[in-house]
């Protein structure tokens, strides 16, 4: 029999105590929420840097003599394509390691980088940049969305998760308003830097002031030994449900870049819209819509599910939303006169595509392990950001491309349309998703 040290003996005393001191902090619900305040701010610089790009569109295409297609890629491609393949290697890593230093470390590199796109002097400049602050932002949401699972009951994790997302629209309220007087009164390099640095002291709070939870600590679940990564990827896949989920959040996705990233140039383009305007009328309208969807969709599951006992229904809200969306923002591209008419009528689809991410993520956590949760969602990522953030901004710039010698600036407003219309298709695997998912999460592992 092996003989236990004293040194051994310590090591476990002072584990222990560190845990209860854990424990007993996040028994009080004012540090949970606190920590989710801690990381849904850092899911707003997450959404700051990314899609501040969006407001400087204009000045960026003109100083560096690119296409809309190009432009597409450097909002889209360029990001998703880094952002998914280390999403998933990251998302292991937090399955078995400290899952509060990994985002520490993330936004620090996501934030250098997106300064260093206001270095660029070049089109490949640039995409390498913004590849750069993919690099960074893949280790951000799985490790997050792992930790709001553990520190928030089942019966609240998708309101939990929706108060996160709001990271999505808080962070396109800020960089699209700050981002637009920015390049007013300076220019789009300045907006860059400023709108990165401030992420390095964001890193410092993450750190410093998030303690790492217990897995399963508030559904008091016993820990387990993380499986291998070919296991929990055969697990997925077994998920009929999650297959079917998967695909649906992508082109959910797809839609909801195609237009959000377009929005900005086709009030600019279409309408003439001052970017001061943009800045303030998009950014309010599109920031206040998303958030109020995004939250009504987490809680709206929650609540549903709770009456019904039906956990189809993180299922259905989202189908829902994507089908009432489409003559919502038919509406906007198509009949609107003005830009301000657009922008307006803009809150009701925005609201609508807001409902589907929080409910997406409690499904998938539902669907596996306590010791999964990353992966899972870092795979429902990888699904959502390389159809949805890859293609969907860029297939919409080059629709327009090809469109522009036919209609001109209109070729805009009807490239954003046939890319709504992918809201049927993407329906369609929400509702197979519906028909198995309550049989694929009582077959859930531990």
């Amino acid at each position: 029999m092996s003989k236990t040290t004293a040194s051994d003996s310590q090591d476990a005393n002072g584990a222990s105590v560190e845990r209860t001191a854990i424990l007993k902090a996040y028994e009080k619900p004012a540090y949970r929420y606190l920590v989710l305040g801690i990381l849904t701010t850092v899911y707003i610089s997450n959404f700051v840097d990314r899609q501040v790009i969006n407001v400087l569109a204009e000045p960026i295409i003109a100083d560096l003599e690119i296409s809309d297609g190009q432009f597409g890629m450097l909002s889209g491609l360029a990001f998703a394509c880094i952002y998914t393949t280390l999403g998933i290697p990251i998302a292991r890593w937090a399955d078995i390691s400290n899952r509060r230093n990994i985002v520490a470390i993330s936004v620090a590199i996501w934030s250098v980088m997106t300064a260093f796109c206001g270095a660029a002097q070049s089109f490949a400049q640039l995409f390498l940049a913004r590849f750069g602050v993919g690099v960074g932002e893949a280790g951000g949401s799985p490790p997050s969305h792992s930790i709001v699972s553990d520190i928030f009951p089942a019966e609240q994790r998708a309101t939990a998760l929706s108060i996160y997302s709001l990271g999505v629209y808080g962070g396109i309220l800020v960089g699209t308003v700050g981002g637009a007087y920015l390049v007013q009164y300076f220019d789009w390099r300045t907006a860059f830097i400023v709108v990165g640095m401030p992420g390095l002291l964001l890193a410092l709070v993450v750190r410093f002031v998030i303690k790492e939870p217990p897995r399963g600590m508030a559904e008091a679940r016993k820990d387990v030994a993380p499986p291998g990564f070919f296991r929990v990827m055969s697990i997925l896949w077994e998920r009929k449900s999650f297959r079917h989920l998967s695909f649906a959040c992508a082109l959910h996705a797809f839609v909801t870049y195609g237009m959000g990233n377009f929005m900005p140039l086709f009030l600019g383009r279409v309408h003439g819209m001052p970017i001061l305007d943009i800045g303030w009328y998009y950014g309010m309208i599109a920031g206040v819509g998303g958030l109020a969807g995004t939250f009504f969709g987490g809680w709206a599951s929650d609540r549903m599910n709770k009456k019904t006992g039906d956990t189809t229904w993180y299922v259905w809200i989202p189908f829902i939303s994507t089908v009432i969306a489409i003559p919502l923002a038919l509406n906007t591209f198509l009949i609107m006169p003005d830009g301000y008419l657009a922008v307006y009528s803009y809150l009701l689809p925005v609201f609508a595509g807001g409902w589907y991410l929080a409910p997406c993520i409690a499904a998938t956590h539902f669907l596996v392990g306590i010791r999964m949760r990353a992966m899972g969602s870092a795979v429902l990522l990888f699904m959502l950001n390389l159809i949805g953030l890859g293609l969907g901004p860029m297939l919409t710039g080059f629709m327009s491309d090809w469109l522009t010698p036919q209609f001109g600036t209109d070729a805009l407003r009807y490239a954003m349309s046939i890319t709504l219309m992918v809201n049927c298709w993407c329906a369609f695997h929400y509702f197979m998703a519906a028909k198995t998912i309550r049989e694929d999460i009582k077959r859930a592992p531990d």
